[in-house]
C-alpha cells in the first residue's frame, strides 16, 4: 500500500528504497478438529457483533481481533496459537529446510542501490548479501574505496531497526535521516555531521509520511509531523492534524517553529520543497492517496511573509520540480491524463496564463525532475521504461537508450549536475547501474550485479490478454527457455491494480528464487495502475473497483487456456492493495486457484477507513459511509465474501504484529473467517510474524523466513518436482 502525498520526483528523492509478546495461556482457545482432519486450528471466539449500514444488518464476529496485539491479551494468544498451528505444518514439511538453505545461498550476492550525488561526494546504498539492511557508502570519485557513512546492522540484534529517508544539506554537511523501528511508518529524525561521522543530539519525534528540506543555508529544515498519539493508540489510531514546521539544527524539536498547519482540515497533509535557488518554499496540500494536490508557496526572504495560495483546490495533480526566479515549474495531469510539464509565473498567477512546456505523450509520464538545466521525463510504454530529455523550452534533446525489455530507476540530481545515474533490470535481468553524461548523452556502465543464477537461461515476453469487457490488459511472462506449454508448469501469477501504482518488470530476489524453483513468473499489469495513465487508474477505482478482480481472474484463464499452466498448477500472489486483490479473486473464484497467498492485505473494506493511513485511501476505494459506494464496497470485501461451507484452496495469509500501515485486524478477522468456513481438506494458515511491519526496512533474516514458509507452502499445494541446487 503506498503512502499518502506527493511521489517523490528526482530532484528532491535523494535516497532509493533499496532492497524496499509475552506468552499467555488463554481457555479460550483450544484446538479442535476442524474440516481439516490434518490440521487442528485453534477454536476462535465468535461473537454475535453487528453493525448496521445504511440499512442494512453486517455481521462482523471477529470483532475483537481489530485490538492491538500488543494491549490486548485475547489477540495476544490467538496469535500465538495460530502461528504454533502455522508453523507446525510447514515444519512437517521436508522442503522447508532445503528451501531456505538454497533462498540463503541465492540472496547471498552484493546488492548496490543507484548512486547519487551530494554535495561533490557519491553515495550509494549496498547489502554485502545476507546483511539484515543495507549500508550507506560515500566515495570522492567513480572507483575510488567506499567508505561508510551509516551502517544501521549495529542498531538492534534483530536488525529490525532500519534507515529511513535521507535528505542531505545543500553543501552536504549534514544528512538528516529517519530511522523506523519494527516496520513501523512511525520515523524518528536524526542529524549526521557527514565529514565527522558525528550524530548530533537533534532528535525528532511522530514524523509520518514526511521528507526534509533544508533551506539552503544549511542551517536546519522543514519537516511534517503528527501530535504524540495517547498511551497505546500509535498503531491504531487515524493519523489527523500533521502540521509542518522548521527545525534548526542544534536546537531541541520542542523550539521548532510552526510553518503551517490547517485545523479546519485534520486530514490534510503537508510536503515541503526548497527551490534550487533557495528563494522559495513550497508547501504542497494532499489528503489522500490520489495525485490531487493544492499549492501554497512562501518567499523564504521575507521572514515575516505568509505563505501564497497557487493552486487552491484538489482537481489535479501538480508536482513541483523546480523554479526559475518567479516561475515555477510542474508536473501535471490538468487537461492530460498521461501528464505534461507546465510554467507557471507567480507574478501573473491565472490560469489562462499558465504555459505548457512538454506536451502529453501517448506514453504516461510518470516521474520528471529538472538536472543540469534538462527536464529528465521518465515514461511508461506499455508498462516498460522509456527516458527522454527535454531542454528547459520543451524541445526533445534525445531518448535514453535502454538494453530491452526492462525498469530503469535513478535519474538524481541538481540543477548544476552535468551528470546522473540510473539502473536498469527486468525479471531475468539483474540490475546494471549506469552513469549518464546528459551533456553527450553517454551511459557508461559503473557496476554490474553478479547473482548466482545463470539468466541467460531465461526469458521475459509481454503478452496482451482481453479481460472480462474486452479491455486488453498486458502480462509480462518469464520462464525457462524451452518451457513446454503442456498445462503443467508451476506459475505465479501476481498482480496490484490500485493507486496509481505502475508494476514494471524489474530484477528481485523473490522473484529469481521463484523461477530458481523451476516456477513461471506471470505478472498481470490490472487496471488501477498507472500504467496508462489516470484514465486507466480511475478505471479500476471505487465502484469500478471488480474491474480490477475481473482482469486478475482473467489473466488466470489466460494462462491455463494458453496451456502455460492449469488450476492445480497456479498459484496467485498480492500484498497490500495486492492481498486485497487476491483475496478477492480468492472469494469470488475459489474454483480457479491452486493455492493463494494474500499478504497484508486490506481485506475489510467496510472499516479500513478507520485505522491509521486507511482513511487516505478513500480516494481509491470509496468509503463505507457513502451509500452510494457501500453497496460495490460490501460486495468484494474479502472478510465478507466468505461464503458458509465452501470448499478453498490452500491459503497462506501472512501479516506481521507492527504493521500499521495495512493493520494486522485485517488478515487476522480474515484468516478466522476462512478458517470457519472452509469445507475442502486444504490448509487455511496465517503466518503472524513479530517485531514487524508491513514490508520497508524488514531485515534480510525475516525476509528469507518467510519467503521460505511461502515458498514451501506453495510448493507443497501445487505437487512441485523440486530440484533443489545447493
Amino acid at each position: 500500500m503506498a503512502p499518502p502525498g506527493p511521489s517523490f520526483h528526482p530532484r528532491y528523492n535523494p535516497y532509493i528504497a533499496m532492497l524496499r509478546i509475552a506468552f499467555l495461556t488463554l481457555c479460550l482457545l483450544t484446538p479442535m478438529l476442524a474440516q481439516n482432519p490434518a490440521i487442528a486450528y485453534p477454536e476462535t471466539r465468535r461473537s454475535d457483533h453487528t453493525d448496521v449500514y445504511h440499512g442494512m444488518t453486517v455481521a462482523d464476529p471477529y470483532r475483537w481481533l481489530e485490538d492491538d496485539v500488543r494491549e490486548s491479551a485475547e489477540v495476544r494468544a490467538w496469535v500465538e496459537a495460530e502461528n504454533e498451528v502455522t508453523f507446525s505444518y510447514l515444519e512437517s514439511l521436508p522442503q522447508r529446510e532445503p528451501i531456505r538453505k538454497r533462498l540463503e545461498k541465492l540472496w547471498d550476492y552484493e546488492k548496490v542501490g543507484d548512486y547519487f550525488k551530494e554535495g561533490g561526494k557519491y553515495y550509494f546504498f549496498k547489502n554485502d548479501g545476507l546483511q539484515n539492511q543495507a549500508v550507506l557508502y560515500e566515495i570522492d570519485e567513480l572507483g575510488a574505496q567506499p567508505q561508510v557513512v551509516v551502517d544501521p546492522n549495529g542498531w538492534s540484534a534483530d536488525g529490525t531497526v532500519a534507515l529511513g529517508a535521507l535528505a542531505f544539506s545543500e553543501d552536504g554537511r549534514y544528512m538528516a535521516y529517519g530511522v523506523n523501528k519494527a516496520g513501523s511508518d512511525w520515523q524518528t529524525w536524526k542529524v549526521l555531521d557527514v565529514a565527522a561521522r558525528k550524530e548530533l543530539a537533534d532528535q525528532l519525534d511522530w514524523v509520518k509520511f514526511s521528507g526534509a528540506e533544508w533551506t539552503k543555508d544549511g542551517r536546519g529544515f522543514f519537516y511534517g509531523r503528527y501530535a504524540e498519539p495517547e498511551s497505546g493508540a500509535a498503531f491504531q489510531s487515524t493519523n489527523l492534524n500533521q502540521k509542518l514546521y522548521y527545525h534548526r539544527i542544534g536546537t531541541p524539536q520542542a523550539d521548532d517553529v510552526l510553518v503551517y498547519e490547517r485545523p479546519d482540515h485534520p486530514d490534510w497533509g503537508f510536503s515541503p520543497s526548497v527551490s534550487s535557488d533557495g528563494r522559495w518554499l513550497v508547501i504542497t496540500t494532499w489528503k489522500g492517496t490520489d495525485d490531487k494536490y493544492r499549492v501554497a508557496y512562501k518567499d523564504l526572504t521575507e521572514p515575516y511573509g505568509f505563505p501564497v495560495e497557487l493552486v487552491a483546490n484538489f482537481d489535479q495533480e501538480y508536482s513541483f520540480l523546480d523554479a526559475d526566479g518567479p516561475v515555477f515549474y510542474f508536473q501535471t495531469d490538468l487537461d492530460a491524463p498521461t501528464r505534461r510539464i507546465i510554467a507557471i509565473d507567480t507574478r501573473r498567477p491565472a490560469r489562462e496564463n499558465w504555459r505548457e512546456v512538454v506536451p502529453a505523450a501517448e506514453e504516461t509520464l510518470i516521474g520528471s525532475g529538472l538536472i543540469g538545466n534538462v527536464f529528465v521525463c521518465s515514461y511508461l510504454k506499455d508498462a516498460r521504461s522509456q527516458v527522454k530529455i527535454f531542454d528547459l523550452q520543451g524541445k526533445l534533446v534525445r531518448e535514453v537508450e535502454f538494453p530491452g525489455i526492462g525498469t530503469a530507476s535513478g535519474f538524481m540530481g541538481s540543477r548544476g549536475d552535468t551528470e546522473t545515474f540510473y539502473s536498469f533490470s527486468s525479471y531475468a535481468k539483474p540490475p546494471t547501474i549506469y552513469r549518464y553524461d546528459l551533456l553527450t548523452g553517454k551511459s557508461t556502465e559503473v557496476l554490474t550485479t553478479r547473482v548466482p543464477v545463470d539468466f541467460s537461461e531465461y526469458t521475459t515476453e509481454q503478452v496482451f490478454y482481453p479481460s472480462k469487457d474486452g479491455t486488453k490488459i498486458p502480462m509480462f511472462l518469464t520462464y525457462r527457455k524451452g518451457m513446454q506449454r503442456s498445462g503443467q508448469n508451476p506459475t505465479m501469477l501476481y498482480g496490484y491494480g490500485g493507486f496509481n501504482i505502475s508494476i514494471t518488470p524489474s530484477f528481485s530476489t523473490t522473484w529469481m528464487s521463484w523461477l530458481d524453483l523451476g516456477g513461471v513468473l506471470a505478472v498481470a499489469n490490472l487496471r488501477g495502475g498507472g500504467e496508462y495513465g489516470e484514465e486507466w487508474h480511475q478505471a479500476g477505482t471505487k465502484t469500478h473497483k471488480q474491474n480490477v478482480f475481473d482482469d486478475f481472474i482473467a489473466a488466470a484463464e489466460w494462462l491455463i487456456s494458453s496451456k502455460i499452466t492449469s488450476t492445480p498448477k497456479l498459484a496467485i500472489h498480492g500484498r497490500s492493495n495486492g492481498g486485497l486483490l487476491v483475496g478477492a479473486a480468492l472469494t469470488q473464484r475459489p474454483d480457479l486457484f491452486g493455492a493463494a497467498l494474500p499478504a497484508v492485505g486490506v481485506m475489510d473494506m467496510l472499516r479500513f477507513h478507520q485505522f491509521t493511513a486507511g482513511r487516505f485511501w478513500v480516494d481509491d476505494y470509496g468509503s463505507a459511509d457513502d451509500p452510494s459506494q457501500f453497496e460495490s464496497l460490501y460486495a468484494y470485501s474479502p472478510y465478507h465474501s466468505l461464503k458458509k461451507h465452501s470448499v478453498y484452496p490452500p491459503t497462506l495469509v501472512t501479516t506481521a504484529d507492527t504493521d500499521d500501515r495495512v493493520v494486522p485486524g485485517h488478515s487476522f478477522k480474515f484468516a478466522a473467517e476462512l478458517q470457519h468456513q472452509q469445507k475442502g481438506p486444504a490448509p487455511v494458515l496465517i503466518r503472524i510474524e513479530t517485531s514487524a511491519g508491513h514490508g520497508a526496512g524488514k531485515p534480510t533474516s525475516k525476509q528469507i523466513e518467510e519467503l521460505a514458509d511461502e515458498w514451501t507452502f506453495v510448493s507443497e499445494a501445487l505437487k512441485m518436482d523440486l530440484h533443489l541446487a545447493q
